[in-house]
């Protein structure tokens, strides 16, 4: 109970510190279970995709998050796996038993939608680096689930790299038409159009 008390009042003062909107341009808010694939510049970036969706949809959809940071302390920890329910993973050192992809499986075969930052770390600003390959391994794996891209805007404003507190800026997630691999693909090349579908967000 208090996990959700807490997660309601983490995403109301995200909305009142930034405004942040929802535009569903390629895509409505469906119960599909989905990946939606985001670009990458704030530590707020999970929490404000995940306080546009819907309440029904939040319940069934966890971030993706970096082991390194949100394991650093009994606060983070407790924020990232009970009131966000997010998957850590390695970002360095992969282990067998450790697997990103199969992690992330192993969610997705438990019905659970995924939000993921297929860059694998914050980018400066408002650039999108290259795509690392967990997006195509996991369009490869379970071809059912939608890949929605999504793009935050100003989030590096708001909470720029080493800043310890939020600044009130508005923002936005515009979220895509869902991409799929394509016959003959190859991983490099699925890559680069996933990239460019987000990119393509920010100026919709």
């Amino acid at each position: 109970m208090k996990e959700r008390l807490l997660a309601t009042l983490i995403t109301g003062s995200i909305r009142l510190l930034t405004g942040v909107q929802a535009r569903w341009i390629g895509c409505a808010p469906t119960a599909r279970q989905r990946v939606y694939f985001a670009n990458h510049s704030s530590h707020l970036d999970f929490i404000l995709l995940w306080s546009v969706l819907p309440a029904a949809l939040r319940k069934r959809t966890r971030p993706v998050a970096a082991k390194d940071y949100w394991a650093r302390s009994a606060m983070r920890r407790f924020l990232i796996y009970r009131v966000f329910r997010g998957l850590l993973i390695e970002r360095t050192g992969f282990h067998r038993e450790e697997n990103p992809v199969a992690i992330m499986i192993e969610a997705l075969d438990a019905g659970d939608s995924l939000i993921l930052f297929p860059e694998g770390t914050r980018g400066r600003g408002g650039e999108v680096q290259p795509f690392k390959a967990g997006l195509f391994h996991l369009a490869e794996e379970r071809p059912g689930v939608e890949l929605v891209p999504a793009f935050i805007d100003n989030a590096y404003r708001v909470m720029p790299k080493g800043a310890a507190l939020p600044i009130p800026l508005l923002c936005s997630v515009a979220f895509g038409k869902p991409v799929h691999p394509e016959a003959g693909e190859s991983k490099v090349e699925f890559l680069v159009r996933s990239r460019q579908a987000l990119l393509e967000l920010a100026t919709a």
